[in-house]
């Protein structure tokens, strides 16, 4: 029955194959149907079976009808031959960097009977998948393609002069680490298997025709410098997008044939292992998702990169399966033998995924450099999170200081020298005077709060609330609780205590938090504007290089820019950070799944990102005051910012 089923697919991609070279070559008698008929009027005029009347001006306006067409189909052909496709951005691995992952699947294409891949790479991601790296500009001459082809030489055979055809296998590099050998065999054994199919001439013809239409439709659409230019890729883009438009179905029918085929030849094969494996999958997705945008895009932000990612991936499930009870069998597996003790060097293949990830997710520059630099997981709290929190705290006070606002606005607290958490508290305090100027804040600010609520407290108790607004209060924070509550403890992680918004700008307490917002944003821009464009350094060469330039970079960020809101709250935070290290005796913390944290007593602050959103959002300082009073933490005492 599993042959039938693959014969069924591969038959199916087959047919689809053969309905895009007839497009092909549909598109190619078009171009020589007026070569044709510039040839028949040629020969019946010779022969004298055409001529007399208009024929002679007829037949030369064919001909030169013929011979524009024919250029025209010859530039376009060229330019489709020229085109570069795609190429994903991956570690190249070679054969003697891992002997034993190369003899797995050299091992696994055997048994499913299908022609082995012609190298292994890795890429930053929860994906693995075969590409074709055929085209010339990616497959150089064997006697100058150096070490990286070692691998690609004993796993295809010798060969001689340019590389086999046989596609590249591409592995997420978070699977080698967190999966097993066993589960990573069976994850692979329906990828490996589509080699068979993409191996039969038509299917790899059809392939490259799409892949070189595609390349050919991104090459036109490229802004070009002079209008020469433009009117000639304007009509080479409206033709290849015409032929791409004909060939999508059949394209995109023609690949489901090849993965039915691959997936029913790859039932023989490790198939009760692949259920389980397919759960470590969707576990590993999370894990990799949730390190990078916590743990590793704070540091990417400073200037540094996490140079041990896929390790992070382990400690990161790790720590979930012991919080999740539906993961408690997860921790089981790690007695097992790993996929990353298939290479020879997992150290240094992690820390080369790990920077391609950065230039990936973030645009950082392709080499190591003063302002970019590797972090190792005992670093980060020091070398990351400290230096984040005080850079933001910093900024803040600058803000503030641009803005003419005093050290102090209490008259019952003495001037100090340095900045203070208080500062920012008592500028951010909504008084009674404040609700008395304007019912509502310019731009969206929250309306004064009237009726049974009364009046903010007064900001210089920082312990008593005022005893008429306690149930309004109580009510509000329950639902920041409900509305902001993420992770263990509410952290957001990648802010140390903040979770993300709802990016709503019209929370702000006054027209001062909201300009104090505006103001944080426009210092913001002009610091990534005034900072060096990355990206220098030298690329890749060989099969792996890429197309993409640092332009283009990041080519799939991990988050939306932030909103004032947002940004405020993550700089308030951070000032709550610094002045609990510097007088409660606090220290920066790493957690695995929720990013940097503040660690005080040895234990993760809780509860703080509601009281910070009541502070920006209602002007309300009494739950944070209370909070700090509580944590031992003095906000009129200066801090060290960087």
């Amino acid at each position: 029955m599993t042959g039938m089923g693959v014969e069924v697919g591969a038959q199916a991609a087959r047919s689809r194959a053969l309905a895009v070279l007839r497009i092909r070559s549909r598109a190619l008698a078009v171009a020589l149907l007026p070569a044709a008929a510039a040839v028949v009027l040629i020969a019946g005029g010779t022969t004298g079976h055409i001529s007399g009347g208009h024929w002679g001006v007829t037949r030369w306006i064919v001909t030169g009808v013929a011979v524009v067409v024919l250029f025209c189909a010859a530039g376009i052909a060229l330019f489709v031959a020229r085109a570069r496709p795609a190429v994903s951005p991956t570690v190249q691995i070679a054969e003697d960097s891992a002997p034993d992952l190369y003899r797995m699947v050299r091992d696994l294409a055997d048994r499913l009977d299908v022609p082995a891949p012609s190298a292994i790479a890795l890429t930053p991601d929860c994906d693995s998948w075969l590409e074709d790296r055929t085209h010339r500009a990616q497959s150089p001459p064997a006697a100058e393609s150096g070490d990286d082809t070692e691998g690609i030489r004993s796993l295809a055979g010798p060969r001689h002069g340019r590389l086999p055809v046989a596609p590249v296998l591409v592995i997420g590099s978070p699977f080698l680490w967190w999966m097993r050998v066993g589960e990573l065999r069976a994850v692979l054994a329906p990828v490996v298997a589509g080699t068979g199919p993409s191996a039969h001439p038509d299917i790899a013809a059809a392939r490259r025709f799409v892949r070189g239409l595609d390349a050919a439709v991104a090459v036109a659409a490229e802004p070009a410098r002079g209008p020469l230019a433009r009117t000639v890729l304007a009509g080479v883009g409206w033709v290849t997008r015409l032929l791409l438009r004909s060939c999508r179905g059949h394209a995109a029918e023609m690949e489901r044939g090849v993965a039915a085929a691959a997936a029913e030849r790859a039932q023989a094969v490790d198939y009760g292992v692949r259920i389980v494996a397919q759960e470590q999958v969707g576990l590993a997705y999370a894990g990799w998702d949730r390190l990078l945008t916590r743990v590793a895009l704070p540091a990417w932000r400073m200037g540094r990169w996490p140079s041990r990612l896929d390790a992070g991936v382990v400690a990161a499930l790790t720590e979930l399966s012991r919080r999740d009870r539906l993961a408690e069998g997860f921790t089981s597996r790690l007695g097992e033998r790993p996929a990353c003790d298939l290479l020879e060097e997992p150290g240094v293949v992690d820390e080369a995924a790990s920077l391609l990830a950065a230039r990936l997710f973030h645009g950082g520059p392709a080499e190591c450099g003063p302002d970019w630099a590797p972090v190792g997981w005992q670093e980060y709290p020091d070398e990351v999170v400290d230096r984040t929190w005080r850079t933001d705290a910093a900024r803040l006070h600058r803000v503030l200081d641009a803005q003419g606002v005093h050290v102090t606005t209490n008259p019952t607290t003495r001037d100090v020298d340095g900045p203070t958490l208080s500062r920012v508290l008592d500028h951010l305090t909504v008084t009674a005077a404040d609700t008395n100027a304007a019912p509502a804040a310019p731009g969206g600010g929250r309306p004064e709060r009237t009726g049974a609520a009364g009046p903010a407290a007064d900001p210089a108790d920082p312990t008593e609330p005022a005893a008429d607004s306690t149930e309004a209060r109580e009510h509000h924070d329950d639902e920041h609780e409900q509305h902001h509550h993420e992770g263990e403890d509410g952290d957001d992680g990648d802010r140390g205590g903040v979770g993300n918004g709802d990016g709503d700008e019209g929370t702000l307490g006054t027209e001062r938090t909201a300009t104090l917002a505006a103001g944080l944003s426009a210092e913001l821009a002009r610091e990534e504007a005034a900072a060096p464009v990355r990206g220098g350094g030298t690329e890749q060469t060989g099969p792996d290089r890429t197309l993409w330039d640092d332009g283009m970079l990041p080519l799939f960020p991990l988050q939306p820019p932030r909103s004032g809101r947002e940004i405020l709250a993550d700089h308030v935070t951070a000032m709550i950070c610094c002045a609990a290290m510097d007088t409660a005796g606090a220290i920066p913390g790493l957690d695995w799944l929720d990013g940097p944290t503040l660690l005080i007593n040895g234990e993760r602050a809780a509860d703080l990102t509601p009281r910070v959103l009541t502070l920006i959002e209602d002007g309300d300082p009494t739950p944070l005051r209370s909070w700090l009073h509580h944590s031992g933490i003095r906000p009129e005492k200066p801090v060290r910012l960087v």
